[in-house]
């Protein structure tokens, strides 16, 4: 069937090209809200949690090393994530049962460098900042 055409055909048109819009891939995963439903932040930038327990995650390959990181629960939702521990030592500020506020790597949703399965870092822990912790601001 061919295209509608004429001068009172326009509604026609725009009802079609919206309906056709949806086979699209990548407007359909753009306009679905998957995203935000998959996204354990639920699409905010920032979020708190308890910490259930200290991990050692090791390094993908050719990297050698076990960096620091801790699972955490989030308040919001309940759902349980991996999240790296920035700086040397800053994992001993944390502690189990804590609240920290979690944050993306930065690549949106994707775990970053050697660190696999890990795709959120430590910001905050008890309202304190790791990095005024870290530089010995704050106690």
């Amino acid at each position: 069937m061919p295209k509608p055409r004429g001068i009172r055909s326009a509604r026609k048109l725009r009802v079609q090209h919206r309906q056709q819009r949806w086979n699209d891939q990548d407007y359909k995963k753009a306009h679905f809200g998957v995203h935000i439903k998959a996204d354990p932040l639920g699409g905010a930038s920032h979020a708190k949690g308890i910490v259930l327990e200290k991990l050692g995650i090791e390094s993908k390959q050719p990297n050698s090393a076990v960096r620091k990181g801790v699972r955490v629960q989030l308040i919001k939702n309940g759902k349980k994530v991996a999240a790296f521990v920035p700086r040397d030592g800053c994992l001993n500020y944390i502690d189990e049962n804590d609240e920290v506020l979690i944050s993306g790597f930065g690549r949106s949703g994707h775990s970053k460098g050697d660190i696999p399965g890990v795709r959120f870092k430590v910001v905050k822990t008890a309202g304190v900042s790791l990095n005024a912790l870290f530089r010995e601001i704050k106690e």
